[in-house]
């Protein structure tokens, strides 16, 4: 591990970015993951899930109310996994690679990670500095939306920067975006691990 304030860095609390969390906050009490710090910017006011209303979605009761679900999520977050560094009302303005890790700025402060989990969504223009190489028209959205992608292969963008959800290429739905959050988290671990496989399962006693 380097001279960093953080080992992972997520921006976005949207589906991808709280799964990607929760994921992560469930491992670092393993001794791979141990002294691993995990941070979080919360800003979620663009995410889709302010405007959703779940109906189709595995183990999300009918009827459920995406900004109530949100909501939840960071207080799952904050309770189950407190080792999670919660950072309120911060803005990724910035993201610039370093000889090692990169510097993200907010419209506060100035941070250093290993790793960058971008999970902000894909509504263009992207307002990150920094990311614009990456951007490229999305795979899987109606062209008259104007959406975008950063270009990635399964996940990673260039190495420790990895992108989550739509802004990785996958449709807009929940479980798609929950699930590709997931995936990059599995990926870290695995690093994190040597490259042994890893994932994180509570089981019942």
């Amino acid at each position: 591990m380097g001279n960093f304030q953080y080992d992972v860095m997520i921006v976005g609390a949207g589906a991808a970015g709280i799964s990607c969390a929760l994921v992560l906050g469930s491992a670092l009490k393993k001794p791979y993951a141990e002294n691993r710090k995990v941070g979080i910017l919360l800003h979620h006011r663009n995410s889709h899930l302010n405007s959703a209303l779940l109906n189709n979605a595995f183990g999300i009761a009918p009827g459920t109310n995406g900004r109530e679900l949100l909501e939840k999520s960071i207080t799952h977050l904050e309770e189950l996994y407190p080792d999670v560094e919660l950072i309120q009302k911060e803005k990724a303005k910035e993201i610039l690679s370093q000889a090692e890790g990169f510097q993200l700025t907010t419209n506060k402060n100035v941070y250093t990670s290993e790793r960058i989990v971008i999970a902000t969504g894909y509504t263009s223009p992207i307002r990150i500095k920094g990311m614009e190489e990456y951007v490229i028209p999305h795979q899987k959205a109606k062209v008259e939306k104007a959406r975008i992608q950063l270009r990635n292969v399964d996940h990673l963008v260039a190495k420790g920067l990895y992108v989550a959800g739509t802004l990785a290429g996958w449709r807009s739905q929940y479980s798609i975006a929950a699930g590709s959050g997931a995936a990059v988290a599995t990926d870290i671990l695995t690093e994190w691990n040597n490259g042994e496989h890893s994932k994180i399962h509570d089981k019942l006693a």
